[in-house]
């Protein structure tokens, strides 16, 4: 099984704050998010989309995922499933983003960066 939609989602879920989620964030709404894999066993790439509101980032699909923007723009987010984790941090900055990811599935450690694109 590949663990790339694994880290895509990890690193989507990079998106959480340093500091509390603050309401009508500027960065509310839907965004297209890119993972890059430059180090480990994961899929080259991975894309997918997330939510924001009120600074809070969710995705429908994903029950162990904490992601905040702050409203400085800086991102945290992790997320769990299964024997995989991964986290990031970044920053998102008018209606772009990017950030580094890292995470593990069982003994494999993978790494890279995302960026993002508010739609």
């Amino acid at each position: 099984m590949k663990i790339s939609w694994l880290w895509g989602i990890a690193v989507t879920c990079t998106i959480a704050s340093v500091s509390l989620a603050h309401a009508h964030s500027a960065y509310d709404g839907s965004w297209d998010l890119a993972f890059v894999t430059q180090r480990g066993a994961c899929d080259p790439s991975y894309n997918f989309t997330v939510n924001i509101a009120d600074g809070v980032v969710t995705h429908p699909n994903l029950v162990k995922f904490r992601g905040y923007v702050a409203k400085s723009g800086s991102v945290r987010a992790s997320v769990t499933v299964h024997d995989k984790f991964a986290s990031g941090t970044g920053r998102l900055t008018g209606a772009t983003g990017r950030g580094r990811w890292s995470g593990y599935a069982g003994t494999e450690r993978c790494s890279g960066y995302w960026t993002a694109q508010h739609n």
